[in-house]
């Protein structure tokens, strides 16, 4: 469990590390290796990609982590194809959510995360086809931002991403009113499998809300996609929702599967973690109880956040970072997702690059 629940300094997941970080101080930085604003990876599709966010309000249940507030407020961000690139691009993070995410880093600026270069315009025109729609959880901690350049990517693909953040399972999420909540599930000791439940309820509630907006007439099949957390809480969604038809864990430790699950999954990881012989049981425990269609892969020279933005966010900003180079990291992590689900979700095969780095287990 404490892969999935780094419970200290959150330094030490921008770092990405793979178990929980006690250290008092933070790593020596390098030099950072670019100058001006970092950048992510262009998306690699045809189409343009537009965004909004999306603050969702569900009544019917009180927020499991702040007994002060009656009702589970959450944050979403979409991505989806653009009829035009027209608008002002993406903010990555506010302020307030730079400078928490950034705090141990005294040498690096709070708000150096606010002047992330994004591909997505904020409420381009979306094009009005029936699209796949990919829900994604990110790591316990980490922003919704992190899979900034996976749903962009899939977007560009022609698909309807919905990114949600778990309020008060990041290291910060800003409100629409100016409010900016902290971590508060970020204790010693947290219960994965709270955790877990948390984020099932918290993606049951965005795909109800989903299907009864305007975007709902558009959404084809449902994927869902997460890493660390989100991974483990991809599996127990699908267990609770049969709406969710595939699911994809990106380097995510795995509560144990209460039953077995039927439809296609794909685990993708670091190697020395997620090999079958590797440090983490979890996934040679779970994988006899994957029924349906399944691939199992790791990625040399990759460490627990080189599945995100942090594989390029990283060296830009001077902070220690996987050994394999994160543009590349990210490109083999974006054509496995984008294949995996365009097979499942539209039925098409799409091939995917011979790389070195990528060994199958399956």
């Amino acid at each position: 469990m404490r892969r999935i629940l780094a419970l200290a300094a959150l330094s030490s997941i921008i770092l990405g590390g793979a178990g929980s970080a006690h250290a008092a101080t933070a790593p020596a930085l390098s030099k950072p290796t670019g100058t001006g604003a970092p950048v992510l990876p262009k998306p690699t599709g045809s189409k343009p990609v537009g965004t909004t966010s999306l603050h969702l309000v569900d009544s019917s249940r009180p927020d499991p982590w702040n007994p002060e507030a009656g009702k589970r407020e959450l944050m979403v961000t979409l991505w989806y194809p653009a009829k035009r690139a027209e608008g002002r691009p993406a903010p990555y993070l506010t302020s307030q959510e730079s400078a928490a995410v950034l705090k141990s880093y005294p040498d690096v600026p709070p708000d150096a995360l606010t002047k992330v270069r994004t591909y997505a315009r904020v409420d381009a025109p979306a094009r009005g086809t029936r699209l796949p729609l990919v829900v994604m959880s990110p790591g316990f901690s980490f922003p919704r931002a992190t899979l900034t350049s996976l749903g962009e990517d899939l977007a560009s693909r022609g698909y309807l991403v919905a990114a949600v953040e778990h309020t008060y399972e990041s290291a910060a999420t800003t409100f629409p009113d100016g409010r900016t909540t902290s971590c508060l599930a970020c204790v010693k000791g947290q219960d994965g499998a709270k955790v877990a439940a948390s984020r099932v309820a918290d993606v049951r509630f965005v795909l109800d809300e989903l299907a009864k907006s305007r975007w709902g007439r558009m959404i084809g099949k449902v994927a869902m996609a997460g890493h660390s957390m989100g991974g483990n809480s991809a599996a127990q969604a699908m267990l609770a929702d049969p709406r969710i038809k595939a699911g994809v864990n990106l380097d995510g430790t795995f509560i144990p599967l209460v039953a077995p699950l039927n439809r296609p999954f794909m685990l993708v990881g670091a190697s020395k973690s997620h090999t079958p012989d590797g440090t983490d049981e979890t996934w040679r425990n779970s994988w006899p109880h994957l029924k349906g269609a399944k691939r199992w892969i790791t990625v040399a020279g990759t460490d627990h956040a080189a599945f995100v933005d942090y594989a390029v966010l990283r060296p830009q900003l001077g902070l220690p970072a996987q050994e394999l180079d994160g543009a590349r990291a990210l490109r083999i992590t974006r054509e496995h997702l984008a294949s995996f689900l365009d097979r499942h979700l539209l039925g098409k095969r799409t091939p995917v690059k011979d790389y070195p780095e990528v060994t199958d287990h399956s």
